[in-house]
């Protein structure tokens, strides 16, 4: 694909709404575990695989429509977070890898998807900017419903919100992995600053990344 495309309206109302409620009441939505690169963020992030997906259907339910629609096929490793800022947050330039804490030699993603949730109607700053480089390919203004694909070796970052409420979106960063590395990935685990010991069953603790 060209660096990013767009996909306007992409769910409809009613389906945002839901969406935006289940995530913040959901009970690892906390401050967020990605690294200092996500300053004065929230949110909690879900890895998985294509064996895993099912798991991620039944716990969170809420996440099937947006993963049925931005999903490649090709694509066998996933890593999942909601992300909310509120003024003053911003994020820092950087490439994707979040998958590294599992496979050190891991290259970028193929593709992150982002649908966002919630914009403020009066929204200050705030929008996505990707980089090639130190070269400037598009500066992307949230708007409710919106599905944005880029390229996942894009250099990336958010700009500091200056208006009040909130800017929600769900981001998914989509792998193409041989086997051996494959192997390295968890089927199914949550990462939460909520977390303060393992799940049962095949949810493992929260993991920090610096």
């Amino acid at each position: 694909m060209a660096y990013y495309r767009c996909q306007p309206e992409a769910f409809s109302a009613a389906y945002l709404h839901n969406l935006r409620g289940a995530i913040q009441s959901c009970r690892y939505f906390a401050t967020n575990n990605l690294n200092r690169d996500f300053v004065a963020t929230k949110g909690f992030s879900v890895v998985f695989t294509g064996a895993g997906r099912a798991e991620v259907d039944r716990q969170f339910p809420y996440f099937k429509p947006y993963l049925d629609r931005a999903l490649l096929p090709d694509c066998n490793a996933f890593y999942l977070n909601p992300l909310l800022l509120k003024q003053g947050s911003r994020v820092d330039p950087h490439i994707d890898r979040s998958l590294r804490s599992y496979c050190k030699t891991i290259d970028p993603p193929d593709q992150v998807s982002v649908l966002y949730v919630q914009v403020p109607a009066d929204l200050a700053s705030g929008e996505l900017v990707l980089q090639r480089g130190r070269r400037q390919v598009a500066q992307i203004q949230p708007q409710p419903g919106l599905l944005l694909h880029f390229q996942g070796d894009l250099t990336h970052s958010i700009n500091a919100m200056a208006s009040a409420g909130s800017r929600l979106s769900l981001v998914c960063e989509q792998y193409a992995l041989d086997g051996a590395a494959l192997e390295d990935i968890p089927e199914f685990l949550i990462e939460s600053r909520a977390l303060a010991k393992p799940l049962p069953g095949r949810i493992a603790a929260a993991k920090t990344r610096s």
